[in-house]
């Protein structure tokens, strides 16, 4: 929201962004491939592979309330839209807001209880297009921006101190477009798809528990 309002602290909320996925997100990602290694190639929902503890519940806890919040962020700019068409946005009521929303949020919940296998399809998303739109487009932007030397020469932004000129920034945004679109696109996205592929058959409408080992025959009977 800040980088909404003041479009000037956008670089310091991309770094802030980015340091939160190199110290939270990669360290834990990396500790479940390095435990089941190849198990997730056909099992994206990785708590379905951990021993049934009272740890394993509280994680799945804290991504639930992960999983709500960043919905209620994420669908903001829906709900913004919603309100504005049915005349609501100027209300200042916030349980009216809130009713007006349900149009919005109930299907949405509707569908995520119908198709719980969202991990191979936002795999496959953020290889084929959040590749481009995070990566590719905005260097491929920037090179073209300022290709010209009056542009370059009146841009309001300098490269910054490290860089010792405009050919150094180019080259950078280069590089970042070639192996994002090799690397991610490319060999990500072909991943992705595979993965996709082979986790097909483990898919279904309204599933209790997605990916979830199937009871044992003791435990069936004992229950």
């Amino acid at each position: 929201m800040h980088a909404m309002w003041k479009p000037q602290k956008f670089k310091c909320i991309y770094l802030l962004a980015t340091l939160y996925v190199f110290t939270l997100t990669i360290p834990s990602a990396s500790a479940v491939y390095w435990a089941f290694g190849d198990q997730l190639l056909n099992h994206s929902n990785a708590f379905s592979l951990l021993p049934k503890t009272g740890f394993r519940d509280a994680a799945v806890i804290l991504m639930l309330i992960h999983q709500f919040i960043t919905f209620g962020f994420a669908c903001t700019p829906l709900y913004f839209v919603w309100e504005k068409v049915i005349g609501m946005h100027d209300t200042r009521s916030i349980c009216l807001r809130a009713l007006a929303r349900l149009p919005v949020v109930i299907p949405i919940w509707f569908l995520a209880i119908i198709f719980p296998f969202f991990g191979p399809i936002n795999s496959a998303v953020g290889a084929l297009l959040v590749s481009f739109t995070v990566y590719i487009i905005p260097a491929l932007a920037h090179m073209l921006t300022y290709r010209t030397a009056s542009a370059r020469q009146n841009a309001a932004e300098k490269p910054p101190f490290f860089l010792p000129s405009w050919t150094a920034m180019y080259a950078i945004n280069a590089v970042v477009v070639m192996w994002v679109l090799v690397v991610g696109f490319g060999f990500g996205g072909w991943a992705s798809m595979t993965n996709f592929v082979r986790q097909i058959d483990t898919f279904g409408l309204f599933a209790k528990c997605y990916q979830c080992k199937p009871p044992t025959p003791a435990a069936a009977q004992h229950h």
